[in-house]
């Protein structure tokens, strides 16, 4: 007589997450990214910082030549255009060997205009700064402005 072999009796369990697992994964995520974040962010303002430095040397490199080809810098109505478009004036446009600027004029990495104005009293010879973070004159840390700034 054969024997037939028993079959032993096997749960059938689900397996799967519970919901208290889930939420300490979740408030674990949650402590990292509250520790890493700023940080994060941090670096994301700085970078901003040191890209608006990098402009206004770019800005100025432009400006030194317009001034080596036409004698003086683009006016105060010219601004920060004249590097790209000839001036008006038909002396000075006969000396204007330009574009100054290989691209189209940049805005400042919060999305504002860079303030540019010739001065003879700056030892620059121009102010051309940014308003940093809050687009507003005066600040501290990211806030504060970038560039070669007015005297006084």
């Amino acid at each position: 007589m054969k024997q037939t072999p028993q079959l032993s009796q096997t749960r059938n369990t689900e397996k799967g997450f519970t919901l208290l697992e889930l939420l300490v994964v979740l408030v674990i995520l949650g402590l990292l990214a509250g520790l890493v974040g700023p940080r994060l962010f941090g670096k994301a303002d700085a970078a901003k910082v040191q890209t608006a430095e990098t402009q206004i040397q770019m800005l100025k490199s432009g400006l030194l030549t317009y001034r080596l080809d036409v004698g003086q810098f683009p006016s105060e109505q010219e601004g920060l255009l004249g590097l790209n478009n000839p001036p008006s004036d038909e002396r000075r446009r006969s000396l204007w060997d330009g574009p100054y600027l290989g691209d189209k004029l940049p805005s400042d990495p919060w999305g504002m205009p860079y303030q540019y104005k010739p001065s003879s009293t700056h030892p620059q010879g121009f102010v051309l700064y940014s308003y940093g973070a809050d687009g507003k004159q005066g600040g501290e840390g990211i806030d504060a402005d970038i560039g070669y700034l007015p005297e006084g």
